[in-house]
């Protein structure tokens, strides 16, 4: 199976994925990239979920973390990421955003 993978985007245009991933350095970055493109491919063997969404564990440097959301069957939310050090405040993080998100679907569907 694969996943349509997407940031998640704010009423203001922002990613919160993307101002993460933008301070990476080019390592990382492609690392990161590559982890994406197992999500895509439906490889999810090293993500955990819990509360609703899921923490993708790049078991490399400092432990790179990939947040993320499943919306139906088909879509991956990207909702941040991070590194083990950080990753109570960074789940954290990623469960409001993702509160975020399905708020936001939920108001649309009423309009």
């Amino acid at each position: 199976m694969s996943y349509k993978v997407e940031e998640y985007l704010r009423e203001d245009g922002t990613s919160p994925y993307e101002e993460w991933f933008m301070r990476l350095d080019t390592v990382a970055a492609a690392k990161i990239t590559i982890v994406k493109l197992k999500m895509e491919q439906g490889n999810l063997s090293n993500v955990k979920w819990f509360g609703g969404i899921g923490e993708y564990r790049l078991d490399w440097g400092p432990g790179y973390r990939v947040y993320i959301g499943k919306d139906g069957d088909k879509l991956i939310i990207l909702l941040g990421g991070g590194t083990k050090k950080g990753q109570q405040k960074d789940i954290d993080k990623a469960e409001v955003i993702w509160k975020e998100y399905k708020d936001r679907k939920a108001n649309q569907k009423k309009k």
